[in-house]
């Protein structure tokens, strides 16, 4: 039996893990690895594995569908995400929720903090959490800083759904889920999303369900 004592060197494991699957299975929440922070990225892969776990992860992402992937959701503990939302929403949702085209992009040890006191509430889901969202109330700006995949720094400000996005996977990093940071009484399938609160912000489900979003 394998102990985490025992545990192959990381690079043979990554090697392990893309030669299984494509897309890569994704972890799904009560593994622990979701429940433990990655470490930070200190070149414990070669160049080359490095790129082929980034494309893997674009693949996976991209396949699920979903809109970014941390590392500890393909069971790798590093702080890595990629990122990527093509907005293909009606326009009063784009409007609504700031939801902006995410072009492609790595996120190498990434850190956000808040700007300014708004916030934003609106239901969220995750691809390691399937068949339920929840409204999450997040900062509806944030500075991020991260190193992308080239080594290079970024330092910026992030809004409206990109920055619920950058929350969201650098969350995973820390080992932190959606659920922990939802409103419990908005939980729904996405059935029910679909069914009943399929409008561009949450004040219905809010006031028909009971919670607040404040």
């Amino acid at each position: 039996m394998t102990t985490p004592g025992t545990l192959p060197p990381l690079p043979e494991r990554v090697e392990r893990l893309l030669a299984t699957e494509d897309p890569l299975p994704i972890v799904a929440a009560g593994d622990p690895v979701l429940r433990t922070p990655a470490a930070p990225y200190e070149g414990q892969l070669p160049e080359a594995l490095l790129a082929r776990l980034l494309a893997a992860m674009r693949r996976t992402m991209r396949e699920a569908p979903g809109v970014g992937l941390a590392a500890p959701q393909i069971g790798v503990p590093l702080r890595l995400a990629v990122l990527e939302d093509p907005a293909t929403v009606p326009e009063e949702v784009r409007r609504v929720r700031e939801r902006e085209p995410l072009p492609y992009r790595v996120l190498v040890n990434p850190v956000y903090e808040g700007v300014g006191g708004q916030r934003a509430a609106f239901y969220e889901g995750c691809l390691s959490v399937p068949g339920w969202q929840a409204v999450v109330a997040r900062h509806a700006v944030v500075r991020l800083r991260a190193e992308d995949e080239h080594g290079t720094a970024l330092d910026e400000e992030v809004r409206g759904w990109p920055a619920r996005i950058v929350q969201h996977e650098t969350d995973h990093l820390d080992g932190t889920l959606y659920v922990d940071r939802a409103l419990p009484r908005s939980l729904t399938s996405n059935e029910n999303l679909l069914r009943y609160w399929n409008d561009p912000a949450p004040e219905r489900a809010a006031a028909e369900l009971g919670f607040a979003l404040n």
